[in-house]
C-alpha cells in the first residue's frame, strides 16, 4: 500500500529533521522544504501530489500564511495545518480564514501530531469519495463545483473555496431549509465537536454567507442560540 505523502515546510533544521524522521517512522513519505518559496515551487511541479502540508508560519522568502493563500489561489485540493511558535488569537483566526484544517503550537507532542494528520487525511479522502458521483450542484442562481472548489453566483461572481468550505457548503445543500444545530454540523461533517472546529465553523459560515450575499435566492440565516438555516427561496 502506498504511503501517504506529506509536504513539511519548516526552516528550523533541528526541528525539521526530528519531525521528518518521526513521520517517516510513522509510515509517511515526507518531502521537506526549508522555506515557503521552495515549497511553492514543489507544489507547482506536475505529478507532485501530497495528501497534506504541514506549514510553519515564520519563514524566509514566503511566510506560512502567504504559502497557504497561494495553495488556495492555485485551486489545489490540499489540506494543510500550521506548525508554529506563534499562539496569538489573531494568528489562529487568520489561519482559519485561509482554510487551515488544524493549528498546532510549538512545542507539540509528536504522537498527537501524527494522530491529527491521520484524522485530516481520513476526512479528506472520505470527502473526495463522497463527492465522486456528482461534481456540480446547481440551485437557482448558484452553481457549486465541488471538484473544482468553485462557487459561481448569478453568473457574475466566481470565487474559490477551501476544501473545508466546500465540505460545509455541500452539507448545507443536502440539508436546505431546516434548522441545523452547530453540534450536528460538527459531528456529522467532521466527526467531533471541539473548540477549534467550532471556531472554524464560525469562520467558514461567515465566508460562505458573504459569498452568497450576491444570490437572490439563497442565504445562511442564524437561529439564535441554536445554529443555522440554509434558506433556499423558490
Amino acid at each position: 500500500m502506498k504511503k501517504p505523502r506529506l509536504l513539511l515546510v519548516e526552516d528550523e533544521t533541528d526541528l525539521g529533521n526530528v519531525v521528518r524522521q518521526y513521520l517517516e517512522i510513522s509510515d509517511f513519505d515526507v518531502d521537506w522544504a526549508t522555506d515557503g518559496r521552495q515549497a511553492f515551487d514543489r507544489l507547482r511541479v506536475p505529478g507532485n501530489e501530497y495528501q497534506l502540508a504541514l506549514i510553519d508560519i515564520a519563514m524566509p522568502e514566503m511566510d506560512g500564511f502567504q504559502l497557504a493563500d497561494s495553495i488556495v489561489q492555485l485551486g489545489l485540493r490540499l489540506p494543510f495545518l500550521f506548525l508554529t511558535a506563534r499562539n496569538e488569537k489573531s494568528d489562529r483566526l487568520h489561519g482559519l480564514r485561509l482554510g487551515a484544517d488544524d493549528y498546532i503550537s510549538k512545542p507539540f507532542d509528536i504522537d498527537e501530531l501524527v494522530l491529527r494528520i491521520k484524522n485530516i487525511i481520513r476526512r479528506s479522502m472520505g470527502t473526495q469519495m463522497a463527492a465522486a458521483p456528482s461534481s456540480v450542484i446547481q440551485c437557482k442562481d448558484v452553481v457549486f463545483s465541488k471538484d473544482a472548489l468553485r462557487l459561481s453566483i448569478s453568473g457574475t461572481k466566481d470565487v474559490s473555496l477551501t476544501p473545508r468550505e466546500a465540505e460545509l457548503l455541500e452539507f448545507l445543500f443536502r440539508n436546505e431549509n431546516r434548522i441545523l444545530r452547530r453540534e450536528e454540523i460538527l459531528s456529522q461533517l467532521w466527526g467531533e465537536n471541539d473548540y477549534f472546529l467550532g471556531r472554524s465553523l464560525d469562520v467558514f459560515i461567515s465566508r460562505l454567507r458573504k459569498h452568497l450575499g450576491a444570490s437572490s435566492h439563497i442565504s445562511i440565516d442564524n437561529v439564535y442560540g441554536v445554529g443555522f438555516v440554509f434558506s433556499v427561496r423558490r
